[in-house]
């Protein structure tokens, strides 16, 4: 009996050693980020600048464009009849006053629906297509697509290769996801834009990170990614040296203040609060 505690004890004190490294730099680390280090970083506003219009919204985007933002990530989906329209969630019913599965309505009956703001109230607008963002960005700014996990993935790759080809917007889209099957299929069809994978953290000592789901980590295996975007709270300083020792750039999500954020080395921040990332000193 008492082996079975001291195997307990020994497996907790293994996940609490494993939690310090992951979460370390932000618990313990370094806060805060000078004017001098912010204009070293890549700034993304997340959603669109949904701090001052509905998130993924053309009028969030134009915020967004107006402010100067380095990058602009947004979310999309696949419609039922193959169109590619820029929401977070799988349903609208969240976002819009109607209620659905996108994958399940055609791009028709999805405008019969209008966004809803962060009060609840029903505003004019409606679930844009990628191509009228990529039409409103017009090369601006830099637009990082997040592609969401689809049980669909090669019919998204090659719908989204097409509308960069469609809209010859390849010098300045990106694509991340933090589905591999996503990433895998446009790797494969020879995607012309950069690919960005999305972890929430890495299993420490082991090659496991966990992006929604446990899978395997190497730098092998992604070796046609460019950067490797991850949650602020979970990355210690030694994996983001690892990583850009291995020639790829690191990002985090999804901050807010400056002076909040844990002072990491990286190559870009994913923010809610764009503003106060382009504020000048």
């Amino acid at each position: 009996m008492k082996m079975f505690y001291w195997i307990i004890a020994a497996i907790a004190l293994f996940l609490v050693a494993m939690l310090v490294y992951m979460c370390g730099a932000f618990l313990f680390g370094k806060k805060g980020y000078t004017q001098q280090q912010i204009d070293t970083l890549a700034i993304v506003a997340h959603r669109g600048d949904d701090g001052v219009a509905p998130e993924n919204t053309l009028a969030g985007i134009a915020e967004c464009l107006q402010m100067g933002v380095d990058m602009i990530e947004i979310d999309v989906r696949l419609t039922k009849d193959g169109e590619i329209v820029v929401c977070h969630d799988s349903h609208v019913n969240r976002t819009t006053n109607g209620k659905g599965a996108i994958a399940d309505m055609t791009l028709e009956q999805l405008r019969e629906y209008r966004i809803v703001d962060k009060t609840g109230n029903v505003t004019d607008a409606v679930i844009p297509t990628l191509g009228e963002v990529f039409e409103l960005v017009d090369g601006r700014c830099r637009l990082l697509v997040d592609v969401k996990r689809t049980a669909d993935a090669e019919r998204m790759a090659k719908a989204l290769i097409n509308e960069v080809a469609l809209y010859q917007v390849a010098q300045w889209v990106v694509a991340q996801s933090s589905d591999d099957a996503v990433l895998e299929h446009l790797h494969r069809l020879g995607h012309p834009f950069p690919l960005e994978k999305i972890f929430v953290f890495k299993v420490p000592f082991l090659p496991v990170a966990y992006d929604g789901k446990f899978v395997g980590y190497g730098y092998a295996k992604y070796d046609y990614i460019s950067s490797f975007n991850f949650y602020y709270r979970m990355l210690p300083v030694a994996l983001v040296e690892e990583i850009r020792a291995q020639g790829k750039k690191v990002k985090v999500w999804t901050l807010d203040a400056p002076a909040d954020a844990p002072s990491l080395p990286v190559d870009g921040v994913i923010t809610d609060s764009p503003a106060l990332w382009k504020k000048k000193e």
